[in-house]
């Protein structure tokens, strides 16, 4: 079993920063990559940023100079900053791993969601 916890979702004014949380914990072997989705009412769920173990990241052309994906290994943990929300950036953020529970088997795992709110 494996879950991922995501926090710091909340209601925010066009602007403002936010900063997501997400630990994974359970049965990991070994971690590829983690990342955020998000999904808009009436939307399919959408990439937002990844980051593997490297380091190495990727945004979305619609977030990039405002969000920043980290990573904590040592952890599993992942973060976002959102700075210089939009109202468009509204939705459900979803953290994401790709990891090995074993040495050969990998799955893709899902937090619950958190609630991303900007108004106007």
């Amino acid at each position: 079993q494996v879950q991922l916890v995501e926090s710091g979702g909340g209601f925010v004014q066009a602007g403002g920063s936010l900063r997501l949380s997400c630990s994974a914990s359970g049965n990991i072997f070994r971690i590829i990559a983690m990342g955020w989705y998000r999904q808009a009412p009436g939307k399919q769920r959408e990439l937002v940023a990844t980051i593997n173990a490297g380091q190495s990241t990727n945004y979305a052309d619609s977030v990039k100079g405002r969000f920043t994906i980290s990573r904590d290994n040592a952890k599993n943990s992942v973060y976002l900053q959102m700075n210089s929300l939009k109202p468009e950036d509204t939705a459900v953020y979803y953290c994401n791993a790709r990891l090995y529970t074993t040495v050969k088997d990998w799955d893709d795992y899902w937090g619950q969601g958190t609630q991303v709110t900007v108004s106007s």
